[in-house]
């Protein structure tokens, strides 16, 4: 059993309340008037009859009330559901449903929609700012081994799993990171990645745990970006491939203040690397994912040159080795990417069947292939071999398939990645079809079930899709 702690937001206030813990546009938040803000939050959303122990979801895009909503949330002890904004109704209810929560704190136009929906209570953020409530009175502590955060991961079957992620994984999280890239004085950390991903969360935990101001913006734009990088004197920026590639086209060296872009979301291309090299972009590769509460590897500065492409050594406290064969592989050998310390998820929510086969004697097996070298560096080949990662966003086949299967006139669908300039990939569906069907037919049937993202770009027709013996699907053969 870890020891509690006093909430994180207030012990920062305390020691140092004047140092500036948000920036967004013109607008600037100290650690004590974040506290106090939160606070004021916390008593009104207690109004709304949510309380320890309870469950809420929060549909926000990147802005200032999302960061003062999730502190209020761990001030009346309530764990949260993060839920993606580019997600569909039907994907969003299904959510909600299953991490059973109490309410939905959201903004326009998701009220608007969710309105229609009895059966979970919906809060305008807007609305609950306006609300008359007695101050808080206690907050409740951190509890480390509880679960603080819920996000949805895609699943091979088609159906999202609800990562568990505790304070104690938050925590370990920053400090590994803080450990292996160090801590800069007068640190500033600017996140354009949406909130409800673990790399933009995890900025609103480092900020309080390091005491540091976190620049956040509502979307990316490189000129708004680099703009913000001067005028507020960022030194670490987390990027995705697609973000890095549109930053180094508009620089010819590297910005004073910066010293990291820490690149996360797949492997970069080789050569963006070498450009961002020959522009002196500071860029540090690492690996992560949800399940892992962000990066599990980081490459050291030190070797950022050395060791280009790397996604570097395990962080502090954690381990990583490659299996193959269920037996640990040789240096250089390829096989799947298994970590285990303190900062890997308690587990999926309500999925018993998932947690058996993704644990293997505390080691977490990520479905990711790739090879340590003779140093123990960790290089990364493919994304869970099927995985399609679109700008940063993970899209699973299964999850298209099963939707486009769910149309009468398809028999059959296969999906995978194709290459895209600005996307990186973008899937494309293979289908056998029973009956004529016209694109734009299948792409408002998809819109109406998916993200946006998840819709293939370009649907073909095909007589058959290459199978295994065991009539599996072979998705690399589309």
């Amino acid at each position: 059993m870890l020891m509690d702690q006093p909430n994180w937001l207030k012990q920062r206030a305390e020691l140092t309340p004047d140092r500036l813990a948000l920036i967004q546009g013109n607008q600037q938040l100290t650690f004590l008037e974040l506290y106090e803000e939160a606070k004021k939050m916390a008593a009104q959303l207690k109004n709304c009859s949510i309380g320890e122990g309870d469950t809420a979801a929060v549909l926000l895009t990147n802005r200032t009330e999302m960061v003062i909503a999730v502190h209020a949330c761990f001030l009346l002890g309530v764990r949260l559901v993060l839920l993606n904004t580019k997600l569909s109704m039907a994907e969003r209810m299904y959510q909600i449903e299953h991490s059973e929560a109490k309410l939905l704190i959201t903004e326009q136009p998701f009220a608007e929609e969710h309105s229609q929906d009895p059966s979970v209570r919906t809060a305008q953020i807007e609305d609950i700012q306006t609300i008359k409530a007695e101050p808080l009175v206690k907050e409740a502590d951190i509890h480390l081994d509880d679960t603080a955060t819920i996000m949805y991961t895609s699943g091979t079957t088609g159906r999202p799993k609800g990562v568990m992620q505790t304070f104690a994984n938050h925590y370990f999280s920053a400090v590994s990171s803080a450990l292996n890239l160090g801590l800069a004085e007068n640190e500033r950390w600017l996140i354009a990645l949406p909130l409800f991903h673990i790399s933009g969360l995890s900025a609103l935990f480092k900020s309080v745990i390091y005491g540091m101001a976190v620049v956040l913006h509502q979307k990316f734009d490189a000129d708004d970006v680099l703009r913000s990088i001067k005028d507020h004197q960022v030194t670490v920026i987390s990027v995705v491939q697609t973000m890095l590639s549109r930053l180094a086209a508009r620089v010819d060296n590297c910005p004073e203040s910066l010293r990291c872009l820490l690149l996360g979301g797949g492997p970069a291309p080789y050569a963006l690397l070498e450009e961002c090299k020959s522009k002196r972009l500071p860029v540090v590769q690492s690996y992560g994912m949800t399940e892992t509460c962000s990066q599990v590897a980081t490459l050291a500065p030190e070797y950022s040159m050395t060791k280009l492409g790397s996604a570097g050594k395990p962080l502090f406290a954690s381990g990583i080795r490659i299996e193959k064969n269920g037996a640990p592989a040789e240096n250089g050998e390829h096989g799947e990417i298994c970590v285990k310390g303190p900062t890997v998820m308690k587990g999926y929510l309500k999925n018993e069947a998932a947690n058996e086969e993704s644990f293997n004697d505390g080691w977490f097996r990520t479905g990711d292939i790739g090879y340590l070298d003779d140093d123990g560096f960790l290089y990364v080949l493919d994304r869970r071999s099927d995985l399609i990662i679109s700008g940063g966003e993970n899209i699973y086949p299964a999850e298209v398939e099963a939707v486009l299967l769910a149309h009468p006139a398809v028999d059959e669908a296969g999906v995978r990645g194709a290459d895209d300039e600005t996307w990186g990939k973008v899937p494309h569906a293979y289908l056998v079809v029973n009956e004529p069907v016209e694109e734009q037919e299948l792409i408002r049937f998809c819109k109406e079930r998916l993200a946006s993202y998840k819709v293939p770009k370009a649907f073909h027709v095909v007589r058959q899709l290459p199978r295994n013996a065991s009539n599996k699907l072979m998705r690399h053969k589309l």
